[in-house]
């Protein structure tokens, strides 16, 4: 295996190699497990987000073959992880987790459809999560068959969580202008919300973006999500707040010790600034959908904003602009009916009615 970066070993007292995360100005992190092992990567790419790693239990090694804690350890090694974006593995892992910690070591074969309904529905007070859990079992028992934990999927026929949700809230313009209000340009939370309205992007998009990303009155962004890469006009408010920033960071946000943001920990501080601000239920995403509401309302088409926020298909983007679609529309609309109607029946505007000729000649 590879030397990993900011990895060393050392041999205890009693004999055993022990491998710790130590990285200039960071704590040093002990690192669980063999080298290229579950666990170990699991606790490095943790150390290297900056997040804690949890210490692993007394026993946790030993895993008891076809539990479900051996078939997600072999899912860790497998191609299908290991081809995934690191925030999809944040966010799957998160998930697996949860559930190995509470069924890791019961067999996988014994797992019936009867069980998943009652997984499902004990979280059906929170629809995302509920549905959240059934995507990854169906995944998970999918690879299950693949591997030979199982024959069968026990996920089959087991229905999702309905719910209606718009999703993050849309930024309203009452809402951004209070928030320019508290934080006025020359603040971080006024760059990052500039940021984010000017651009469209997401957060793991936001943090990663940096000086070398500007080309003349452009920005470069390669998303992370998607892979695509898009160059976006500078808005003239963000290009006058980027003018004011200090060029001393790869990036232009930064946390409080000047380090970059991961994409999680910037949401959170942004959301505390929102809040601090007096505006509730307004996360960064929502910026995202605000940009593109701005640009319907714009009368941007579908493609034209699509070529901005830099969605695959344009049902995404059609949810993020319902809102503002039909409002422009039915504007639009009614405006033509008037027309319409005053071009049929000119005489409406050109003679007057027979009742005021009435008065006029009585």
């Amino acid at each position: 295996m590879r030397k990993l970066p900011y990895v060393h070993r050392y041999r205890d007292r009693h004999g055993r190699l022990r491998h710790y995360y130590r990285r200039p100005g960071c704590k040093s992190v002990p690192l669980p497990g063999s080298p290229g092992s579950a666990e170990f990567m699991a606790a490095y790419e943790a150390a290297l987000r900056g997040q804690d790693v949890a210490r692993p239990e007394i026993g946790q090694g030993r895993t008891k073959p076809g539990s479900i804690a051996a078939l997600i350890a072999k899912y860790y090694r497998s191609a299908e992880w290991a081809g995934l974006k690191d925030s999809t593995k944040n966010t799957y892992r998160g998930i697996l987790e949860r559930f190995k910690a509470a069924h890791g070591d019961k067999p996988v074969k014994l797992l019936e459809k009867k069980h998943v309904r009652a997984m499902v529905a004990e979280k059906a007070a929170t629809p995302a999560a509920a549905n959240n859990l059934l995507r990854m079992l169906r995944l998970l028992m999918r690879f299950a068959i693949e591997e030979d934990f199982r024959a069968d999927d026990p996920t089959v026929g087991v229905k999702s969580v309905r719910y209606v949700t718009d999703g993050f809230h849309t930024w309203t313009e009452d809402e951004i202008a209070r928030f320019e209000r508290t934080y006025p340009v020359g603040t971080r939370e006024r760059l990052a919300l500039a940021l984010a309205l000017y651009t469209g992007q997401r957060r793991s998009d936001l943090v990663r973006m940096g000086r070398q990303h500007v080309r003349g009155d452009r920005i470069r962004v390669k998303q992370v999500k998607t892979g695509k890469e898009l160059w976006i006009p500078l808005h003239p408010s963000l290009a006058e707040i980027l003018a004011q920033t200090p060029v001393d960071n790869m990036t232009f946000l930064t946390t409080g010790q000047g380090k970059p943001y991961t994409a999680a920990g910037f949401g959170n501080w942004f959301g505390d600034a929102a809040r601090a601000a007096g505006l509730q239920g307004c996360a960064v995403h929502g910026l995202r959908k605000a940009a593109a509401r701005r640009l319907a309302e714009a009368g941007c088409t579908p493609h034209e904003i699509a070529a901005i926020t830099g969605h695959k298909t344009l049902k995404e983007v059609e949810r993020y602009t319902l809102a503002a679609d039909q409002e422009r529309l039915a504007a639009s609309a009614m405006e033509r009916i008037a027309h319409g109607q005053l071009a049929n029946h000119p005489e409406q505007l050109a003679k007057p009615s027979r009742k005021r000729m009435k008065r006029k000649g009585s």
